[in-house]
């Protein structure tokens, strides 16, 4: 297959960069998989950007890390911003409804809940928060020692959050007091994406560590309910020497292998994992898919089928992204490679399901939109600035922050 290179992604840029504003398409395409995903289209709308920092920012980090949160019923984007702020922001317009002042930058995607109406979001105070969402008052803060930078889990009045000191906590939503907490003790040297969050799957905490640890926890109680498999020791035997970086800093995803629930991580420098869900077992592994940060299951039923047209079969694609080694797509049940992408200079997010397509944001090119059936790019937007977050979308509508702390809206059809 055509690897994708950096001339492709230019000329795509090009394209959009020139293209006219796009209107909707009454009816659109396939919730799943679109009809649209293998030709070149003008199907991203910038709707508006918007700078979202405070004026009395000065000194910040350079860089933009978090994932908007969307409230769709009240229509709010929650986003965090190296401004030390959280910030409650109107979708029609990106006005500031309100701010709320941290200790330090909040790179961490928020967590709304709609049947509290409130917000919890971490800081790299090392606090996680619960506020409301309607003004932004303090409900409560719980200091956890370390930088919380990935999404907390709401799961049976229980949130499940982990810290950058290897540290999984359970606390009680509604009072903020800790029910139970498991400490990892940490890699030494540089860590490359900052740390995993938690997952939580049928009453069990799954966890991946700076040492390239990978445990599950009791999610009521916090026991280990198997030891910690060492994917850095599986790195050392492939490499055929200690891996430079042990990190396992992919937030955990739940799936099945030929029947068997499994979980999927990434070792920066092993590749990625099928583990046993039950057991902690490797199932397989492909160690050609070097420096994953980020991991989605992507997945369609099957759906379509007529008499006349044979429909569209279920599908699933494991979706690696990686700084180093490029976008891949690989098969859940072997591991095997059914397509990859180089990168554009720098890197890529997270990818975002959108339409049956995927979006993901770049460090210096800007925001694209590509297919998950083999990664190829439908459109995409030089914006002029990089990002280090991803893109949060609903419907047609998606947003996202770019390092220079503006808060872009765009608007996804597929073309006429």
């Amino acid at each position: 297959m055509r690897v994708l290179g950096k001339r492709s992604w230019l000329a795509t840029i090009a394209v959009a960069a020139l293209s006219g504003a796009c209107q909707s398409v009454s009816g659109g395409a396939n919730p799943e998989v679109p009809n649209w995903v293998h030709r070149p289209s003008y199907s991203l709308q910038l709707l508006y950007k918007t700078n979202i920092l405070a004026s009395s920012r000065q000194v910040g980090e350079p860089y933009e890390r978090g994932r908007p949160e969307l409230d769709i019923a009240h229509r709010r984007v929650f986003v965090g911003s190296s401004d030390r702020g959280l910030y409650a922001i109107r979708v029609e317009d990106g006005s500031t409804i309100w701010r709320f002042e941290t200790m330090g930058a909040v790179q961490c995607e928020p967590l709304y809940d709609p049947k509290e109406d409130v917000v919890y979001f971490g800081s790299n105070d090392g606090a996680l928060y619960k506020a409301h969402a309607k003004d932004g008052k303090l409900i409560w803060r719980f200091y956890s020692r370390a930088e919380v930078a990935r999404q907390p889990v709401l799961e049976g009045g229980t949130l499940y959050f982990a810290n950058a000191n290897d540290t999984f906590l359970a606390i009680d939503a509604k009072t903020g007091k800790k029910l139970w907490s498991q400490h990892h003790a940490p890699a030494l040297g540089m860590e490359i994406a900052g740390h995993a969050g938690p997952t939580v799957w049928k009453g069990r905490v799954y966890a991946a560590y700076s040492d390239g640890t990978v445990t599950a926890y009791d999610a009521k109680t916090g026991t280990e309910r198997w030891r910690g498999t060492d994917l850095s020791g599986e790195a050392e035997d492939s490499l055929g020497d200690i891996p430079p970086y042990l990190d396992a800093d992919t937030t955990p995803v739940v799936g099945s292998v030929e029947g068997t629930a499994a979980v999927f991580a990434g070792h920066y420098e092993g590749g990625v994992f099928a583990l046993d869900a039950r057991g902690g077992q490797i199932i397989w592994s492909n160690p050609a898919v070097r420096g994953v940060t980020e991991l989605l299951m992507w997945e369609q039923e099957a759906h379509g089928e007529t008499t006349s047209d044979p429909g569209e079969t279920a599908r699933r694609i494991l979706i690696a992204s990686s700084g180093t080694s490029g976008m891949w797509g690989l098969d859940p049940e072997t591991g095997e490679e059914l397509w990859r992408r180089d990168l554009p200079e720098g890197g890529t997010s997270a990818m975002e399901p959108i339409l049956g397509a995927l979006l993901v944001t770049t460090t210096k090119q800007g925001i694209f939109l590509v297919s998950p059936l083999d990664g190829g790019v439908i459109d995409g937007i030089h914006t002029g600035a990089g990002f280090s977050g991803s893109v949060a979308a609903y419907g047609r509508r998606a947003f996202t922050v770019s390092n220079e702390g503006k808060l872009y809206s765009l608007h996804v059809s597929p073309p006429k």
